[in-house]
């Protein structure tokens, strides 16, 4: 059986360290740390594949735009014939303030596109996920804010989450149950 992590983000250079790129900073760090190249493309996505303490691993870039990414996601999962619980989506969430991670294990997408594809294209929201804090814009656009970079203020809550985010996708690819982690990163 495999593992699959997806991290949610817009492909391109002017997208690189932006708000709306959070799910693939964090699984960007997940890779690094487990020393898994994600260089590979199948499908819409580039992933990487690796062994962290003992399973098999995917970690997933989907290569749509954040709006399409359950178009992206679907097709692997069925192509790996993973089941529901071997995967985790990684995503930014302006309703949680920078520093702060929620994990959940199902739940509506909260005004998030990217995550309202992946309900649409998976049937279900029934699914793991790990939400990482981005706040609300203060006086500019929603828009502007998710397409902007961390002000300087925010970089150092941001890194404590992306951390507590990356270790707990190591615990749970380690078996701990995500509910079990849903206490324990709340």
């Amino acid at each position: 059986m495999m593992k699959m992590i997806v991290g949610l983000g817009n492909v391109g250079s002017e997208f690189d360290g932006t708000r709306h790129n959070t799910g693939f900073m964090v699984v960007d760090q997940f890779a690094d740390q487990n020393g898994i190249e994600i260089n590979k493309q199948k499908l819409d996505a580039m992933y990487g594949t690796g062994i962290v303490n003992g399973e098999k691993v995917m970690v997933v870039k989907p290569t749509t735009m954040m709006n399409d990414s359950g178009r992206a996601v679907h097709p692997l999962m069925q192509f790996y014939k993973l089941d529901l619980d071997d995967l985790v989506i990684v995503y930014d969430d302006m309703d949680l303030p920078v520093g702060r991670i929620r994990l959940r294990n199902h739940g509506s997408a909260g005004g998030h596109n990217g995550i309202k594809s992946m309900i649409a294209h998976l049937g279900t929201d029934q699914f793991n996920r790990i939400k990482v804090g981005t706040s609300h814009p203060k006086r500019e656009s929603v828009v502007n804010y998710v397409l902007g970079k961390f002000s300087l203020e925010q970089r150092a809550p941001f890194g404590e989450a992306k951390d507590h985010a990356v270790k707990a996708l190591n615990e749970w690819v380690s078996g701990t149950d995500f509910s079990k982690l849903e206490n324990q990163f709340n």
